[in-house]
């Protein structure tokens, strides 16, 4: 999974999560956005590998558990 910064002048900016195939599928947490958003923007990196995924019965905000590793 890729992780997409938004672009400078937003608000609150956010870092979305997108599939190999490039299809976003959700953003990261406000609470790690606020702190990894910069970082990347300065030139950092960082990828996500899905850890769970659950199904329909689980509310989308609990659906998928992701590890985000920074490089």
């Amino acid at each position: 999974m890729r992780l997409v910064p938004d672009p400078p002048g937003q608000d609150e900016p956010g870092v979305w999560v997108h599939l190999s195939t490039g299809e976003p599928i959700g953003h990261l947490p406000p609470e790690i956005a606020a702190w990894l958003w910069p970082w990347m923007q300065a030139g950092g990196s960082a990828a996500a590998s899905a850890l769970r995924v659950r199904g329909e019965d689980v509310p989308s905000f609990r659906r998928v558990l992701l590890e985000v590793a920074c490089g």
